[in-house]
């Protein structure tokens, strides 16, 4: 893999027969599929394009259920048009000079044009796929019209633009300030965002994201303390775009959304605008702000497995979790530092069930070996990956007993795993552990309350322990007694720490 490849942290993604049923449940795959069973074999007249005539529009409305609702007719014409982008509906056009019959056309039915209906509409040769493909065939079918629905969501308003030519307008690209690629890559790194917070587990169905938070993600620049007014201006019109964009996507069961609250938008000069300020809103919200009224968001199971998909097209490294089962323990330990704390234990147990306990002990011990920089991290994975282990790995462990490296964290293992006979550590031994573990530490997630606890708890059980600290040989002596020394709330003994990193640093 090349050094510079982007890489995202993993996920954990449901077996493809549970994304497959998500699919095929997702509100506007089931609405195509409906309506191209409803095709059938005979077909239904159709406009210029495949579309749905009067008619036959009333009918899919009311085969959906959707009779009752304002937006019906519109969900019914984004599920037809759906099912024509997947290829469960195909459409015939009729041959030069054929006439439609008497009573299926009319003046105004949308895209008959004057000769009637310009075609038939029949059950395309992927609607098999839904009941008899594999999960992975309709997950496949469902990637292609994601990416339709996707590359809709980017495009400009084009009742918009209907009703601007409508009055005469003469419009060309450059006068709809419309960027095409542009606008893709704006709701590309909106998604990869939300994915993102999802691996780094700061997301899901039931901690959302906000979007005045995600808009700001994409416009506030990391270095800008407090945004300005017009950086403020730029998230709100951003949080329209996504608004319309989200509704969009949702049915396709990519996220889960709720729309910003209609009473906070307001129409400047024909274009929708929040109408209350999203500073405060944009990043850290007052307590009493309800956040939700401007919109929330989260990736679904399915939704992780789609962008996944399309990182993984573009040269994106995005792992899941379980791709390491089959690898070795040195390639385990390399990644599982960087990993979230839930993937990372299930990574382990899966790389676990493909071993025996003795077995996957030894492996792993092995990997855990080493004094370059990254050793400390491997062997802290190490630990944590054998205490998942049962009885059955203990012969490995003994055997690493008189190891320097080693010999600590096994002892810890057999201790907390209650073994007979476990021999006593040297002074020696206690103190390379304690600098390796410290190192370990650090390198995960720097200075933090948890290791300051755990630094003023060592330096307080141990009279003198800068003294025999700084003589350790160990890689990261000097790094980590000059952190205890910053991390130490009392002068005189973090002053301790600083002399003991100097003697350290001197004797190298």
């Amino acid at each position: 893999m090349s050094a510079d490849r982007p890489t995202m942290p993993p996920v954990r993604l449901p077996s493809d027969a549970e994304l497959a049923r998500d699919a095929l449940s997702a509100p506007l795959l089931a609405r195509a599929a409906k309506l191209a069973r409803w095709a059938g074999e005979e077909g239904i007249p159709v406009g210029v394009g495949g579309e749905l005539l009067v008619e036959q529009l009333r009918a899919a409305t009311e085969l959906l259920g959707l009779a009752g609702d304002e937006d019906g007719d519109a969900y019914a014409m984004d599920a037809w048009q759906h099912a024509l982008d997947t290829g469960l509906v195909d459409f015939e056009e009729n041959e030069e000079g054929e006439e439609a019959e008497e009573g299926e056309a009319g003046d105004e039915e949308p895209g008959a044009g004057e000769d009637g209906p310009r075609g038939t509409a029949v059950a395309g040769e992927e609607l098999p796929t839904l009941t008899s493909g594999s999960p992975a065939d309709v997950l496949e079918l469902f990637l292609g019209g994601f990416e339709s629905v996707l590359a809709d969501a980017a495009a400009p308003d084009l009742g918009d633009i209907a009703d601007r030519i409508a009055e005469g307008e003469d419009l060309d690209l450059d006068s709809l300030d419309w960027d095409p690629e542009g606008e893709a890559d704006f709701l590309d790194g909106v998604l990869g965002n939300l994915y993102l917070l999802t691996a780094l587990e700061q997301s899901d169905a039931q901690h959302p994201v906000p979007l005045p938070a995600l808009a700001a993600s994409m416009i506030v620049p990391d270095d800008m303390d407090e945004p300005t007014d017009d950086i403020l201006e730029e998230v709100s019109d951003a949080m329209m775009r996504l608004d319309d964009q989200f509704r969009l996507l949702a049915p396709t069961g990519i996220i889960e959304y709720r729309p910003v609250d209609e009473s906070l938008i307001e129409e400047v000069d024909g274009e929708g605008h929040i109408r209350e300020s999203v500073d405060g809103v944009a990043s850290d919200a007052p307590e009493d702000e309800d956040v939700s009224r401007y919109g929330m968001v989260s990736l679904t199971p399915l939704g992780l497995f789609a962008v996944r998909t399309r990182m993984a097209e573009a040269g994106i490294d995005a792992p899941a979790v379980g791709d390491l089962a089959d690898k070795g323990a040195d390639v385990l330990l390399a990644a599982l530092p960087g990993h979230p704390e839930t993937a990372a234990r299930a990574e382990a147990d899966l790389w676990l069930a493909r071993r025996t306990p003795e077995d996957a002990a030894r492996e792993l011990l092995a990997a855990g070996r080493g004094d370059d920089m990254d050793a400390p991290s491997r062997r802290l994975a190490c630990q944590e990956t054998l205490s998942l282990l049962g009885a059955g790995a203990e012969p490995a462990v003994r055997e690493v007993l008189d190891d320097r490296e080693l010999g600590g964290l096994a002892r810890v293992w057999l201790a907390e795993h209650g073994a007979a006979d476990v021999p006593e550590p040297g002074e020696d031994m206690v103190f390379w552990l304690t600098i390796d573990t410290i190192a370990a530490q650090l390198a995960a997630s720097g200075d933090t309350d948890e290791l300051r606890g755990l630094v003023e708890g060592l330096v307080g059980q141990h009279g003198g322990f800068f003294e025999t600290a700084w003589r350790v040989d160990h890689p990261a002596t000097a790094e980590v007694l000059e952190a205890m020394g910053r991390l130490h709330p009392e002068k005189k003994i973090a002053k301790e720490a600083r002399k003991a990193a100097f003697k350290a640093r001197s004797q190298r």
